[in-house]
């Protein structure tokens, strides 16, 4: 097997992942007695799944803490099912794009500033997803940066070139 080969993911075993998940949160659905309906995709590494249909805003929650948390019991349902650790990623009516927009942004203008100014800034505590999305903008403009402290207090500090 080549080195390529061991690096592509199993798009069999993520499809079997993303509907472990659906049927998962379908049932989370309706236990709430919501109303919405399950897309699955297979994203790079990772399976997708998203719920739409619903009123958002109630199953995201104040800065997405409610779909991060049925993210992490969806994960929790597949491992137990498959005895892998998931990578499943969760969105709800399109809370995660618009989310990633937001935090490009916000990278793209801090690694700006940061080249302007010639000093570091730290940006709030994020979660992994969050901050992976500001490393890549930063990158993208050609500056160095840094995830600090413990979870989930850590921060993403941008650096001068």
């Amino acid at each position: 097997m080549t080195e390529a080969e061991q690096v592509k993911p199993d798009v069999n075993a993520l499809e079997q992942e993303g509907e472990i998940a659906a049927d998962y949160v379908e049932g989370l659905l309706d236990i709430a007695d919501i109303d919405g309906d399950i897309d699955m995709d297979v994203e790079g590494d990772r399976a997708m799944v998203s719920i739409v249909g619903v009123k958002g805003h109630d199953l995201v929650g104040p800065a997405g803490e409610i779909l991060e948390a049925i993210q992490e019991l969806t994960r929790l349902a597949v491992h137990r099912q498959t005895g892998e650790r998931s990578r499943l990623m969760l969105d709800i009516s399109g809370y995660r794009e618009k989310r990633r927009a937001e935090l490009s942004k916000l990278g793209s203008d801090i690694a700006a500033q940061v080249a302007k100014l010639g000093e570091p800034r730290s940006l709030q505590p994020m979660t992994p997803f969050e901050r992976k999305i500001v490393h890549d903008a930063v990158a993208a403009a050609g500056l160095r940066s840094e995830s600090e402290g413990e979870e989930p207090n850590r921060f993403v500090v941008v650096m001068p070139a």
